[in-house]
């Protein structure tokens, strides 16, 4: 049977799923089959596995971190939220329909057995299996059906280890105050305690770890630095989303729009390699400023983030920089928001129809059953803008509802097998992934730098790497923060797992 440890946080965004998988690299480079788990995840940024079937993108990324395949297996309970009290429910990677918060709290504990099937089946083969919880873990209110913290933990008898954020400050009474919530048998499962995102001296912190071990009687093992990596984020309080201020644009700025019910916003991270490069992600017109190109990322809710584009005035920016040459892509339910109209006669998420931005001759339609799966092909035209983009390898995903219809023909296919479409300098395109692969970032950077009358050195641009590529460094850096700050050899005492060498 494989080993098992769980990381657990004082609450969401403390890194958790960072923390996961650089452990996962970590079990990696030492000689084990490793693999990542977290039974319900909720998030709106998403994956399709080689199967096709949807998971959360962090598991995602713990398995690249692990060297393995994402698979289903991993997260086998995925809740994308759709409103303010309801998500859709994704189960073993497929969409099951949507539920309020009060129908899913007394449906989830009939997914306990699939949570188990899935966790065995890893288990069968790997030697090592990290465990991610959600949120906190101190929810007592919710602790008597809770599939996923302590209540999957004792299910699965694994020791836990607690992460607190210090950089959002109170990190002694987030952990300590989440340890006096748990019950005594869930106290015991408690074996160690990581403080992250610590920025200064870390000496700073022994007096602390002194005058509260009376009250905390669980080692200390780990202070992690602050640390910002490039790796991706999963959750809506990600930094990433912050950066808004026009006055912070680089020679290149790419404004992203921040919208209500925003997803799978890793698509740009790859820009993140151009230091003249800005990607500020705005909800304002006062932060809109004058940006080289506009990205209208993924939406959960198309028609409700088409309509509060309208209402905020962002949408009739948008149309007015388009309408005087600045370049526009919209990926997924940006593509959808850029056409005439998008029809729900099902209800698949508002009902109506609402009419788009009207900057693409298409329109969409909600029907049929949601598309998830990877796309191996290619950029079929660069448009007016982007001319160096025809031919490029583009690898990515799909994930989305409804089809979308193209009504002119003097439209250009964008990317192959009809998944999107370039009109002027207006691009629409369904695959997540579009700037990931080698050269698309770069031959974007160049074609906006040209417009601009600038002069970007080839050298700065040559040393772009593909996402992938970039990640694999950056999960061994991961790797060796963890390393470096954490007591790995406790924490394979802990687990009691053999290693003939660490590191």
């Amino acid at each position: 049977m494989s080993k098992v440890i769980m990381i657990q946080g004082t609450m969401s965004n403390v890194g958790k799923s960072l923390i996961s998988a650089g452990l996962c690299r970590v079990f990696r480079q030492d000689g084990f089959r490793v693999a990542p788990f977290k039974s319900q995840n909720m998030a709106l940024n998403s994956f399709a596995t080689p199967e096709g079937l949807e998971i959360g993108r962090a598991q995602a990324m713990q398995a690249e971190a692990s060297g393995i395949e994402p698979s289903v297996l991993m997260n086998p309970i995925l809740l994308k939220p759709t409103g303010n009290s309801s998500s859709q429910l994704i189960v073993n990677g497929r969409s099951i329909g949507d539920m309020t918060a009060r129908e899913y709290f007394a449906f989830k504990t009939s997914l306990i057995p699939n949570i188990k099937e899935s966790f065995y089946k890893l288990a069968e083969d790997n030697d090592v299996i990290v465990i991610e919880g959600a949120g906190s873990p101190a929810e007592i209110n919710l602790r008597h059906q809770d599939i996923v913290n302590m209540g999957l933990a004792e299910m699965l008898d694994t020791p836990v280890v607690l992460v607190g954020d210090i950089d959002r400050g109170g990190v002694f009474a987030q952990l300590l105050g989440t340890y006096l919530l748990f019950s005594d048998k869930e106290r015991e499962r408690v074996k160690g305690l990581i403080v992250n995102k610590f920025r200064g001296d870390k000496t700073l912190l022994t007096p602390g770890f002194e005058m509260i071990k009376d009250k905390l009687p669980v080692p200390f093992i780990g202070v992690i630095p602050y640390e910002n990596l490039g790796l991706e984020d999963e959750d809506s309080l990600s930094d990433r989303l912050v950066e808004s201020d026009p006055r912070n644009a680089k020679e290149i700025d790419i404004a992203a729009i921040r919208l209500p019910w925003l997803s799978n916003f890793t698509d740009l991270d790859v820009f993140e390699q151009f230091e003249r490069v800005s990607v500020r992600y705005v909800n304002q017109i006062k932060d809109f400023g004058n940006p080289d190109l506009i990205v209208i990322p993924g939406s959960k809710n198309t028609i409700s983030d088409l309509r509060w584009l309208k209402s905020s005035g962002m949408g009739e920016l948008i149309v007015n920089h388009a309408n005087c040459g600045t370049p526009v892509i919209g990926i997924c339910g940006g593509y959808q928001i850029l056409g005439s109209s998008v029809e729900d006669p099902l209800g698949v998420e508002e009902g109506g129809t609402e009419q788009g931005l009207n900057l693409l001759p298409v329109k969409t339609i909600m029907a049929g059953e949601k598309k998830t799966l990877q796309f191996d092909g290619s950029f079929v035209s660069g448009g007016e803008l982007f001319d160096e983009l025809k031919g490029l390898k583009l690898t990515g995903y799909e994930i989305h509802m409804g089809s979308t219809d193209v009504f002119y023909d003097k439209a250009k296919p964008f990317t192959s097998e009809g998944t999107g479409i370039c009109f002027g300098n207006i691009y629409g395109s369904y695959i997540h992934g579009l700037f990931d692969e080698r050269g698309v970032a770069s031959t974007v950077v160049k074609c906006l730098s040209r417009r601009k009358g600038l002069d970007y050195p080839e050298s700065e641009l040559g040393m772009a790497l593909p996402r992938r590529e970039f990640k694999e460094k950056k999960y061994d850096e991961l790797a060796n923060l963890i390393r470096g700050n954490i007591d790995m050899k406790y924490i394979y005492e802990m687990m009691q797992l053999e290693v003939k060498h660490i590191g």
